[in-house]
């Protein structure tokens, strides 16, 4: 079989003959097998180069995180805290008492001079120490003791932890009455109920309850004090109702004051 060489310098009339072991590319049949291999060789490349982009993806998303206790940044320390309070000496001692004995003179000088308060003239009481005694009662518990201002001169119940005691302290001036103020020496934890009359002798309730005032030891005397709106009727008398259970052994109150105008 002839082969005819391609190539743009063969001879314009004629046909050239090639030996079997030419290197020129031929015609024909020799040509396809040639193509075909360059078409696999470009096909495995492309594997190739796919299958590494594949590996490099996977070792990517497989590589480990990194330990957080190693890499992440160490942590913020907040503010250093405060040192704690030097304990008092004697001397903040002594002047913290001073100042609280100067507040309670100030609080109950406000309350013995106040123009629209006045103090009890008479004085009643359900009960007074030693009436149960083959003796009787004394003059120094009597509820009169109650009248005027503050001077150590008390009324004293007969009952330390049984039933109720009252007493009622009457007034020289009917007032509209905002406040009323109770002088004890103890047993101010025990007052249950204040009530007040009227002129016309009704009695209304302001306060009842528990009494959870602090027990004040800045001074000799407890100051059992309770506000309200004004009354709209003259107030003539006050009476004051003790729990003698709430707080137990025998009750010493001075005086009863009303304020209002």
């Amino acid at each position: 079989m002839r082969e005819t060489e391609v190539g743009s310098n063969r001879p314009s009339g004629g046909v050239v003959e090639l030996p079997p072991s030419s290197g020129r590319f031929r015609a024909g049949a020799n040509r396809a097998p040639c193509c075909k291999d360059g078409f696999v060789n470009k096909a495995l490349c492309v594997l190739a180069v796919v299958a590494a982009l594949s590996a490099c993806s996977k070792k990517t998303e497989e590589a480990p995180v990194a330990d957080a206790g190693t890499s992440a940044p160490p942590a913020t320390q907040g503010p250093a805290q405060n040192a704690p309070a030097a304990e008092p000496t004697e001397a903040d001692r002594e002047r913290a008492e001073k100042q609280a004995a100067l507040d309670y003179a100030t609080m109950e000088d406000s309350y013995l001079n106040d123009p629209k308060g006045q103090w009890a003239q008479s004085a009643t009481a359900s009960s007074v120490f030693g009436e149960t005694g083959s003796s009787g009662p004394s003059d120094v518990n009597q509820a009169q003791n109650m009248a005027g201002k503050p001077d150590g001169r008390e009324w004293t119940n007969d009952h330390q932890d049984m039933g109720f005691d009252t007493f009622e302290a009457t007034f020289g001036k009917p007032v509209h009455a905002t406040e009323v103020r109770v002088v004890f020496r103890k047993g101010n934890e025990a007052v249950s109920k204040v009530e007040l009359k009227g002129v016309d002798g009704a009695y209304t309730t302001v306060w009842s309850g528990l009494n959870e005032d602090p027990e004040d030891r800045r001074g000799s005397r407890q100051w059992f004090v309770r506000k309200f709106a004004a009354t709209s009727n003259p107030v003539q008398s006050v009476k004051v109702t003790i729990a003698n259970t709430v707080e137990r052994g025998y009750k010493a109150v001075d005086a009863v004051q009303l304020v209002g105008e």
